[in-house]
């Protein structure tokens, strides 16, 4: 979501180094236990209409990108301290197509594309501790830990990690760890208990940010492989979402697209075969300045919407796939909140004059939740956030859910769609 600035400046050669020839990522997925196999991330440029996505196309290998080597178990080093270049991995480049080919080679838009060097360099950064911090967690949630354990693990980390420092770094928004039936939107309350199981599918969707650039990825544990076939369609799904995004694309083809693909799978759930449904109320988004949600929506399924993607937006692909209706609503305790953009009148009630000036001070417009405020030592704050609520200054995101007994899944990748190429920054070796 977002706030103000500041931030440590690029050396100003690092994005002429950038590679202009399109990467292709060659490598397996190092934890098929949790994700099952899906179709390879087909890098095309998004020229504009949707291709049919065949299921059983055989993946390419990904190229493993550059790891961070001298990063410790406990996740103590920040990556500034990693590369000592400041040149942080760029992300999956993938080079325009059709009426947009012309891109990768004109002279006048890679000088373009080097009036954007701060926020690309911000990005990898914050790209890279997403990576980093993922890709350590993923190998100690198990069975048996309670989610506030799991969410202060990838928050701690993700704090160290971009030496977080108020508005120039830090948490993106609070870390969603969705169970089961519940798609998004549910992170722990202080007093929450709820212990993660064996025939659980978890959610995992955090952010990061650099100077209010924010990455935005999610993916999907299981530890049972009966749902890798979920896990499978909604990864497909999510890859086909990127390779379509491009300059000029219309939303509602690449809506089209997901949806194709995410209905040709099926699983097999105690003896019956269900289909797998796209979350129709539920979609992807582009990413502003300190904002999460800056306006434009990517739909993940057929809605006609002709708005185009331009040249120089940020966007969130991210999908949903489910064994229920395929239809989120409302439910449970709310944890997520963040302040409404514009100007707002001063509360009355001196509890919400306090807690608004603690929203203010320390997140501006990027999200938040109760564990955030809680931590910042603020105490009997309901009546006031509850007060700001109902006036519109605080917008409240409570879980989102699906009919009880089914199971929901999400992956989601950042990409940005640069002068010269589209390049998908939270791509990473595992998926």
């Amino acid at each position: 979501m977002s706030v103000a600035e500041q931030a440590a400046s690029a050396p100003a050669k690092e994005l002429e180094a950038l590679s202009i020839t399109k990467t292709v990522n060659e490598g397996d997925n190092d934890n098929s236990d949790d994700e099952g196999e899906a179709g390879n991330p087909d890098e095309g440029g998004g020229s504009g209409g949707a291709k049919k996505k065949k299921k059983n196309k055989k993946r390419n290998k990904k190229k493993k990108k550059a790891g961070a080597a001298g990063q410790s178990d406990e996740l103590t080093v920040p990556v500034s301290q990693l590369f000592a270049s400041n040149g942080y991995p760029e992300g999956e480049i993938c080079e325009y197509v059709d009426d947009n080919r012309y891109r990768t080679t004109s002279e006048e838009l890679r000088a373009k594309d080097r009036l954007n060097e701060q926020q690309i360099f911000d990005l990898r950064r914050a790209a890279e501790v997403h990576r980093e911090v993922r890709q350590n967690v993923r190998q100690r949630i198990k069975p048996g830990m309670d989610l506030t354990t799991v969410a202060e693990m990838i928050e701690n980390g993700t704090r160290v990690l971009s030496e977080a420092s108020g508005f120039a770094s830090g948490i993106g928004f609070p870390t969603g760890l969705s169970l089961n039936h519940c798609a998004a939107h549910y992170t722990p309350n202080a007093g929450d208990h709820v212990v993660v199981q064996a025939d659980d599918v978890l959610k995992v969707d955090f952010g990061v940010h650099v100077n209010g650039h924010i990455i935005d990825s999610a993916f999907t544990m299981t530890w049972n492989d009966r749902y890798d076939p979920l896990l499978a369609a909604v990864r497909d799904a999510t890859n086909t979402g990127v390779r379509e995004a491009g300059i000029d694309v219309r939303l509602g083809d690449i809506g089209a697209a997901i949806q194709e693909v995410m209905e040709s799978y099926e699983i097999e759930l105690d003896g019956k075969t269900v289909p797998i449904k796209p979350i129709r109320n539920l979609c992807g988004h582009n990413i502003g300045p300190y904002q999460i949600h800056s306006g434009k929506s990517v739909p993940i399924v057929a809605n006609g919407d002709q708005t185009p993607m331009e040249e120089g937006e940020l966007f969130a692909i991210e999908t949903f796939g489910s064994t229920g209706a395929g239809y989120v609503n409302e439910e449970g305790v709310c944890s997520h909140y963040a302040m409404a953009p514009g100007t707002h009148p001063r509360p009355r009630i001196p509890s919400a004059q306090k807690l608004l000036h603690t929203i203010t001070k320390n997140f501006g417009t990027l999200p938040f939740c109760r564990r955030y405020v809680d931590r910042l030592g603020e105490s009997h704050y309901y009546l006031g956030l509850k007060t700001l609520v109902d006036s519109g200054v605080v917008m409240a995101y409570p879980p989102l859910c699906d009919v009880k007994g089914s199971y929901t899944a999400q992956f989601e990748h950042t990409l940005l769609l640069r002068p010269t190429v589209k390049e998908v920054l939270s791509r990473g070796d595992d998926y």
